[in-house]
């Protein structure tokens, strides 16, 4: 019976370290400890592994036509803060002389993997990426690595996977919205959350929890909710305040949410401030256009990709040494408008 084929995929899995880390061993990259890298070749030579000829090939061809097209790949265009991260990786690609090619993933996991494995086959010179809030598994991402594509994450990031990152102080910044909202008063305060696998949603959320608790008051796990969008918003609202013990504060993950709280307990006959706290988190367009204008953290796109673009051109230019990986973060703060006292 002939011997079935291994991959760098099952080399990692049989080690329990990631493909990129394999694929840098096995090309016997400094990167790797020299224990490490022996470990993991030897393993391949005992199992029989042969590099993928085509693979190689390709690497070597993506290396030779040095590609000027950056793949960039974010949840959503239509949403402000995203389009402020794609219009400043634009403008820093350009005068850098690079092009970006952009598509959007809806948060569907399965749209992200095919527009990574599309770039990958578009030879693009690094992507840029938001992970979708579907993501659990990162296989696309490995392999793009493995091919030796520089990846770099913004905003949403990939715990899971070695890459640069560039994100936003998430945990301070919700800590101090959740301590002006209690400083207005508020001691019930409900928090407005997306899925908890996104390092985003477990930082916004671990910040409001340490400031509630750093002030001596009780998280309600009736009021912790997976809410993040303004249709789920205006159902959710009203099951939190018809509670006998209601809510006097939100905390909301992204102004959308905020505004859907501040419409839907307007509609109830709640007035805001005086009744019940808003507080979201982006500072978008409309935050200013809401009655009253929405307290919010101001949370800067535009410098979140244009530090994103230049954390890939160094890697590109070799300023981030191969296997080297930086962590940049985007400072916030808080805008105190007419839905807090």
């Amino acid at each position: 019976m002939e011997k079935q084929v291994i991959t760098i995929r099952d080399i990692a899995h049989a080690l329990n370290t990631s493909v990129s880390t394999v694929s840098r061993a096995l090309r016997d990259s400094s990167s790797i400890s020299e224990e490490r890298r022996r470990q993991i070749q030897e393993y391949a030579r005992a199992h029989g592994y042969r590099p993928n000829v085509l693979a190689a090939a390709l690497r070597t061809s993506h290396a030779a036509l040095k590609s000027n097209l950056i793949g960039v790949v974010l949840p959503e265009f239509e949403h402000y803060y995203f389009s402020c991260i794609l219009t400043a990786i634009e403008e820093t690609c350009r005068e850098n002389g690079y092009f970006v090619i952009a598509a959007q993933t809806g948060d569907s996991y399965e749209r992200e993997r095919e527009v990574v494995e599309a770039f990958c086959q578009q030879n693009v010179a690094g992507i840029i990426i938001s992970q979708a809030k579907d993501t659990v598994e990162y296989g696309h991402i490995e392999s793009a690595i493995a091919d030796g594509i520089p990846m770099v994450f913004v905003d949403r990031i990939c715990t899971g996977v070695r890459t640069s990152r560039v994100v936003v102080d998430d945990y301070a910044a919700s800590y101090t919205a959740t301590e002006h909202l209690i400083s207005c008063g508020c001691q019930r305060i409900a928090f407005l959350g997306s899925t908890m696998h996104l390092e985003i949603s477990k930082n916004r959320f671990n910040g409001y929890r340490d400031a509630m608790h750093r002030h001596g008051l009780h998280v309600d796990e009736r009021l912790v909710r997976q809410c993040d969008n303004r249709k789920e918003t205006e159902s959710t609202v009203p099951q939190l305040m018809t509670l006998d013990e209601r809510p006097d504060g939100f905390f909301a993950i992204n102004d959308d949410t905020a505004l859907g709280v501040l419409y839907t307990c307007k509609k109830m006959g709640f007035r805001v401030p005086d009744d019940v706290c808003v507080c979201g988190f982006a500072d978008g367009i409309l935050a200013q256009s809401s009655d009253p204008q929405l307290t919010t953290i101001a949370q800067s796109g535009h410098d979140v990709g244009r530090l994103g673009a230049q954390v890939m051109m160094d890697t590109i230019s070799g300023t981030i040494p191969e296997g080297q990986y930086v962590s940049r973060v985007v400072k916030t703060k808080l805008v105190v408008r007419g839905t807090t006292r």
